[in-house]
């Protein structure tokens, strides 16, 4: 998903739906993360939309000796960013997270 259409989304989102929480984040590998919760017809829904550098590589370092440390080191680009979009209902007993894996949403 595009910038662009995001904000699409948001603005759709900001005129049918009362919107509970509208934040924003900086991420520790100079990504950015929006969030905004809102109440729609089948419960409260949050949506993540993350920017965040394109992984090139990711590298595991471990001991292999029983009981070692994994590590896991990823190497980001400097130029090139990837966006994807996170959809989230809230169980309404037990008040957790579900992610939404194929979109209910029509956008």
């Amino acid at each position: 998903m595009n910038p662009e259409k995001w904000e699409e989304i948001k603005e759709k989102i900001e005129n049918k739906f009362k919107v509970i929480t509208k934040r924003e984040e900086i991420l520790e590998n100079k990504g950015k993360q929006e969030t905004i919760e809102f109440e729609s017809p089948i419960g409260i829904v949050r949506l993540e939309f993350i920017i965040q550098p394109r992984v090139l590589d990711k590298k595991t370092q471990y001991s292999h000796r029983a009981g070692g440390q994994t590590n896991v080191e990823y190497i980001y680009s400097d130029d090139e960013m990837s966006s994807y979009l996170k959809v989230y209902k809230q169980d309404k007993e037990t008040k957790e997270w579900e992610e939404i894996k194929e979109s209910i949403f029509s956008f």
